[in-house]
């Protein structure tokens, strides 16, 4: 295997997404300095993590390898996306800059808590933000995730919805403009939970049944309520999260 020919590609497929080493390390949970070896031809990717990052780059392995072009972008993760209750009424009183310098403010803050638990922020579209975390223990990251966030970001106004599934990750857009997404029913999930969550959850940090199974023994949450999904007509078990479990020391 020609390593050098191997981390131009991982380079180029990486840089094609518009991810940073950092993301792809997070997402694999693996260190960012393995990442950069990787791309410096001084390293091959570990067998473990080989399919996970084809994942991620949208190739399959034999592509990443350089013995074909099929594609492998779908994978399992907790997806993580916010809004902020009373943002249209508060974008009526004060002028645009303001709105965007304090929404900025929060959506730094959000990401932090993101990033430090390993997650990949995608996207922020005006009051909303969307992120993964995909890898060992995805939910329970992305539930820390979500916990950090309540505490640090000063406004009780930050609404958060979790839910795990497949996700296809994909660039999205004109050629020239496109910036990698994540589509799919899951994602389409978390975001409709989350416009019932805004709402119904005092709390306003809601999980649904798939991560509350993930999480089951290690977090307080509170008893399911069945939302009827819209569009759908399905029902989704959805709970508020409440806080990890402390654990006895002896």
């Amino acid at each position: 295997m020609n390593l050098v020919e191997l981390g131009r590609r991982i380079r180029e497929l990486r840089e094609k997404r518009g991810f940073k080493q950092i993301n792809i390390a997070n997402a694999l949970q693996i260190s960012a300095q393995a990442v950069s070896k990787w791309e410096r031809g001084e390293n091959a990717p570990d067998i473990a993590v080989l399919l996970d990052l084809t994942k991620l780059l949208g190739v399959s392995c034999d592509t990443l390898l350089g013995r074909g072009e099929n594609s492998e972008d779908t994978f399992e993760a907790t997806v993580f996306c916010t809004s902020l209750n009373h943002f249209a009424e508060r974008s009526t009183k004060i002028p645009p800059r303001d709105v965007a310098r304090w929404a900025n403010g929060l959506f730094h803050l959000v990401t932090e808590s993101v990033t430090r638990y390993d997650g990949v922020p995608v996207k922020y579209v005006g009051d909303g933000f969307l992120g993964f975390f995909s890898g060992p223990n995805h939910a329970h990251r992305a539930a820390q995730a979500a916990l950090d966030a309540r505490t640090h970001v000063p406004t009780s106004d930050l609404v958060i919805a979790l839910h795990s599934g497949d996700v296809f990750l994909g660039s999205v857009g004109h050629a020239d403009y496109a910036r990698p997404d994540i589509i799919g029913d899951t994602v389409n999930t978390a975001f409709l939970v989350l416009n019932w969550v805004s709402v119904n959850v005092k709390g306003c940090l809601g999980i649904t049944e798939t991560v509350a199974q993930r999480l089951e023994g290690a977090y307080t949450f509170s008893k399911p309520s069945a939302v009827k999904i819209k569009l759908t007509g399905r029902k989704v078990n959805v709970y508020e999260l409440i806080a990890i479990v402390a654990v006895e020391r002896h």
